[in-house]
C-alpha cells in the first residue's frame, strides 16, 4: 500500500504541475497550527463575493496534504484504494490538460497541513503560491509530536512564505509572536493582521452580543486599514478565533484591491463551520458551544476564555484530549486545567490525557465534586445529560480522535439535525 501511495503521489504532483502551468491560477496558500480551515473558508467568502463563485476554488474536507492538494487543483475527489477509479481520474485530468476548460477557476485557495518536517516545503515546490497566509502557532502547536520542538514547527510553517518573491504577499498574524517574527524570513510584501494596535489591518471596538433565548450571537467590530474604518458584523460567531479568520480574509481582500466596505459585506455571509465555535440550542434551554472539530492548546484556551462573557449563567466545560502534541501533553493539559478552574462551574474530562486537566483543576482549588472524568465520549454523554440544568452554557471541545461530537448530539435540542450541523 505504501508503494502504491508513493507512486500515486508522484503522478499527482507531475500532473498538478502541468495543470497549474496550463491554467495559471492565482494561488493563495494558508498554514498554521490553528484556524487554517476557518481562515480558508473566510477567504473563499471574501474572494467569491468580488470575483464570482465559479472563479474561486478552495480545498474541501481534509484535502490539505500531498494527495489532497493536487486533487483540489484538479477539482476532483479521491478514489481511495481503487486502481480503476484512479485510472478514470487520470483520464479526466488528461482531458483537462489537452482541452482547455473555460470554467477553470482563476483563484485557488489551498490549505496546507504539516504533520512532519518537509510537508509544507514539498507542497510549495510545485504549487508556488502568490499569497501566503500564516494563522497562528501558539505555545505548543498541534502536530508537534513529529517535530523536535515548537521552533521546528515554526520553521516548517515559515517555509510557506520563504520563497515568495518581492512582488508577492505574505499575510501574518501579528498577535502571534512566532508568526510575527517570520516577517524576517521572506522577501515578499508583508501585511499583518490582528487585534493589536500595531497590526496593519486590525479589528477594534469588538464585542459579542448574545441572544440566549434564540441561541444566536453576533460579533461586532470596526475594521481598520490604512486610516480607513468600517463597522463589521460576524453572525453566530462567539470566539476571537472566528474574528482572526475574518481578519486574515479581509487582509487577503485588500491584497486584491477590495475596499473595506466590500469586505465587511462579504464577511456577513461567513459563519463558523461545523465543530468550530458553533452555537446551537441544547436540552433544558441550554446553550451549546460546539468546538469539537479539533483541539490545540491555543484554541482550547481561547474556547474556555469565550465562556467568560456569560456572567450570569452556570458554565460547563466538557474537555477532551489534545492529541498529536507528544511529550508536551502533560504540560498542555495542566495549563487547560488551570484555565478551566478559573472559568467553569462544572468540568468534564474525556480521555486518558485529560486526566491532567482534572488534576490541575483540583490543584487550583476547583471543587473535586464538580469534576467528572471519563475515558470515552460514549461513557461521558449520559452523565453530561443528567447534570445539565436549565439555561446552562456548555462548551464541548477536544481533538477529532476523541469524538466529542457524540456528546453534542446527546444534549442538543434538535438531534435530528446532527448529520447536517455536526462534524462527521
Amino acid at each position: 500500500m505504501k508503494i502504491f501511495r508513493k507512486i500515486l503521489q508522484k503522478i499527482l504532483k507531475i500532473l498538478a504541475i502541468i495543470v497549474l502551468k496550463r491554467y495559471k491560477p492565482v494561488v493563495i496558500a494558508i498554514t498554521g497550527s490553528v484556524g487554517k480551515t476557518s481562515t480558508k473558508e473566510a477567504i473563499y467568502h471574501v474572494l467569491k463575493s468580488q470575483f464570482g463563485e465559479h472563479r474561486v476554488r478552495r480545498n474541501t474536507r481534509n484535502y490539505n496534504n500531498e494527495i489532497g492538494v493536487p486533487l483540489t487543483i484538479f477539482g476532483l475527489e479521491t478514489s481511495g484504494r481503487s486502481v480503476i477509479s484512479w485510472l478514470i481520474k487520470f483520464i479526466q485530468i488528461g482531458w483537462m490538460i489537452i482541452f482547455k476548460q473555460k470554467k477553470y477557476p482563476s483563484f485557488l485557495i489551498i490549505e496546507m497541513g504539516a504533520d512532519r518536517p518537509g510537508d509544507i516545503k514539498y507542497l510549495t515546490k510545485f504549487v508556488h503560491p502568490s499569497v501566503g497566509v500564516i494563522t497562528a502557532l501558539g505555545q505548543i502547536p498541534v502536530h508537534i509530536e513529529f517535530f523536535k520542538n515548537p521552533e521546528e514547527v515554526a520553521k516548517e510553517k515559515a517555509s510557506l512564505i520563504k520563497d515568495l518573491k518581492n512582488n508577492q504577499t505574505a499575510i501574518l498574524n501579528y498577535d502571534d509572536e512566532k508568526v510575527r517574527e517570520m516577517k524576517e524570513k521572506t522577501k515578499a510584501n508583508v501585511i499583518t493582521y490582528g487585534l493589536n494596535e500595531q497590526a496593519d489591518l486590525k479589528a477594534t471596538n469588538y464585542d459579542i452580543l448574545i441572544d440566549t433565548k434564540k441561541k444566536q450571537s453576533k460579533l461586532i467590530f470596526k475594521l481598520e486599514f490604512k486610516g480607513g474604518s468600517v463597522p463589521g458584523t460576524l453572525y453566530n460567531a462567539i470566539g476571537e478565533q472566528t474574528l482572526y479568520s475574518a481578519l486574515a480574509a479581509a487582509t487577503v481582500g485588500t491584497a486584491f484591491n477590495m475596499n473595506l466596505v466590500e469586505i465587511v459585506e462579504a464577511l456577513k455571509n461567513f459563519q463558523p463551520l461545523p465543530g468550530r465555535m458553533r452555537i446551537m440550542p441544547g436540552i433544558k434551554n441550554s446553550f451549546i458551544i460546539d468546538d469539537t472539530y479539533n483541539a490545540a492548546l491555543l484554541s482550547m484556551e481561547a474556547a474556555i476564555q469565550s465562556l467568560k462573557i456569560f456572567k450570569e449563567r452556570r458554565k460547563i466545560a466538557i474537555l477532551g484530549d489534545m492529541l498529536e502534541i507528544g511529550e508536551y501533553a502533560p504540560e498542555a493539559h495542566k495549563i487547560i486545567g488551570r484555565k478551566a478552574a478559573e472559568t467553569a462551574d462544572l468540568i468534564f474530562t474525556v480521555g486518558t490525557r485529560s486526566k491532567f486537566i482534572a488534576e490541575s483543576a483540583a490543584k487550583h482549588n476547583f471543587p473535586k465534586e464538580n469534576i467528572f472524568q471519563f475515558d470515552t465520549s460514549e461513557q461521558a454523554k449520559k452523565e453530561v445529560q443528567k447534570r445539565i440544568q436549565q439555561d446552562d452554557i456548555i462548551l464541548v471541545k477536544g481533538s477529532r480522535g476523541i469524538k466529542m461530537e457524540k456528546i453534542v448530539e446527546e444534549i442538543m435540542a434538535e438531534p435530528e439535525k446532527a448529520k447536517d450541523i455536526l462534524v462527521s
